[in-house]
């Protein structure tokens, strides 16, 4: 086993403490419909935001904040060398994943307080075509803290090829309003 073999192997000891602080839910009713998202409602913390659509998110609006499952992610994409199969891979993912971020926000107590959908990533190529607006993190501290986050899953999940001729990306909100999601992706 090489060395990104035993990370992912430790990662998946630490997820379920992880998994278990920070109030996250799964979406997926089996393992035969899976979910590459684990959700959980927020508050809006950063600057005041308009979308493209008019949906404004003020501080404190209730968000679902959207996370990768990313041990699952790594281990899905572990046997494809290449970045570019890897990204389109995971592109497919998200998009399979999206209606069920819709049927959640559909069926919960407080669809009529929540504005949208939220995450933070370094991946955000081809986000748009999926219905996301990217804004930049305008605290330095944390966009550190994101960035030191963010940077193990980001070597792990690219070749070592890679990792030598790119810059590291910044990390990015990526946001939609409630209304685009669920008229993109409501089931």
């Amino acid at each position: 086993m090489n060395i990104r073999g035993y990370a992912l192997t430790v990662w998946e000891l630490i997820d379920p403490l992880y998994f278990m602080f920070t109030r996250l839910r799964y979406l997926e009713k089996n393992k035969e419909d899976p979910c590459i998202f684990r959700v959980r409602i927020t508050r809006y913390m950063g600057r005041s935001i308009t979308l493209m659509d008019g949906t404004a998110i003020e501080k404190n609006d209730l968000l679902i904040k959207i996370h990768l499952h990313n041990v699952r992610l790594l281990r899905m994409m572990s046997n494809q060398k290449n970045d570019l199969h890897k990204a389109r891979h995971l592109f497919k993912l998200v998009q399979s994943s999206l209606p069920k971020v819709a049927s959640y926000l559909d069926s919960h107590s407080e669809k009529n307080q929540i504005k949208g959908i939220i995450g933070i990533t370094l991946l955000n190529k081809g986000c748009h075509r999926l219905g996301f607006e990217t804004f930049s993190i305008v605290s330095k501290g944390y966009r550190a803290f994101k960035l030191t986050a963010l940077l193990p899953i980001f070597m792990l999940s690219t070749s070592p090829k890679t990792q030598k001729s790119i810059k590291i990306p910044e990390p990015n909100y990526l946001i939609m309003s409630k209304k685009q999601l669920l008229e993109r992706y409501r089931v």
